[in-house]
């Protein structure tokens, strides 16, 4: 069995805990998640099984889409509604739709994000969230992520109330910190907030549509008609740039030879997918770090012979 779940994330469960009941469901070891989502988190999490675990990390750095709500007049240790209250803040004036709107957009582009405490960035060979358990606050690294969009999806001109929430949907590169971006929201307005809600509605190609239930997979399982509800891996990175070659150069590409650049892809930085004409993808490639002009590849996807 290979292919991509696209999988219903519920409530209450960490992505481990998925793939540890998926181990259990489909009886093989060879299964990994595409990023994780934190508890509280709901929606779109791809599963990546049998050979397709291959390209997990690709799916993983693709682009994320969220809805989420963000409550504004107090804070939490967490960002989100499972921590503890840090700071409050009564709401002490309207709020204007345009104010809101005026911060998406000065949000939007490339911004610098400090990850939360309670996260699995590791610092010094530590996580994050085990220095956060034991009370201990350190210095986190800021990094820069990519916002494309954000929409606010609450009809009200006008916003009002000792707390103030509203939902908005962003869609986001790698890295991305949903809860963080929250916070950045409640600042800009001059408030403590956290992160009050979050489903991820989409994970590189695939959306809330294409999901299943961990009970319908299970179904699925006892019918022995799991493998009809499988995306392909090339589904996994659709978003990535194609290299096509010919069915000769396939069997070279198979036994991991550099290719030449071709012209199109020369501007191309990370990672790109060589495939035949029916759109089999063979190969990650990459350019090459010491030899201008060629491309190596970073991981070889089918070697059959």
């Amino acid at each position: 069995m290979e292919g991509i779940l696209p999988l219903y994330k519920p409530a209450g469960m960490t992505s481990h805990d998925c793939v540890f009941r998926l181990r259990k469901i489909f009886k093989m070891k060879r299964i990994g998640h595409t990023g994780t989502l934190d508890p509280d988190v709901t929606g779109v999490l791809p599963i990546c099984l049998g050979r397709a675990t291959k390209v997990a990390e690709y799916i993983t750095d693709a682009g994320k889409a969220y809805e989420g709500e963000v409550t504004i007049g107090f804070s939490t240790t967490t960002e989100d509604a499972s921590g503890e209250t840090v700071e409050t803040k009564v709401v002490d004036k309207i709020i204007t739709r345009e104010e809101i709107l005026a911060i998406f957009q000065n949000l939007t582009g490339e911004i610098e994000q400090t990850p939360p405490m309670f996260s699995a960035i590791k610092v010094n060979g530590k996580r994050l969230y085990e220095y956060a358990r034991q009370g201990i606050e350190v210095e986190r690294p800021s990094r820069k992520v990519q916002i494309y969009n954000m929409t606010l999806l609450d009809e009200r001109t006008q916003f009002e109330g000792d707390t103030i929430s509203f939902r908005f949907r962003v869609s986001c590169g790698k890295g991305t910190y949903i809860r963080t971006l929250a916070v950045m929201i409640g600042e800009s307005l001059g408030y403590p907030a956290h992160m009050s809600y979050l489903q991820r509605i989409q994970s590189a190609s695939m959306t809330l549509d294409d999901c299943y239930t961990l009970e319908q997979v299970e179904e699925l399982a006892l019918a022995g008609e799991v493998q009809s509800v499988l995306k392909p891996l090339e589904d996994g990175i659709s978003d990535l740039p194609k290299y096509e070659i010919s069915d000769k150069v396939a069997e070279k590409v198979k036994n991991g030879v550099v290719l030449e650049i071709p012209t199109h892809l020369e501007m191309v930085e990370g990672p790109i997918a060589v495939c035949l004409a029916d759109g089999t993808v063979l190969a990650i490639y990459r350019k090459h770090p010491r030899k201008p002009g060629l491309l190596k590849p970073d991981k070889v996807l089918r070697n059959e012979q």
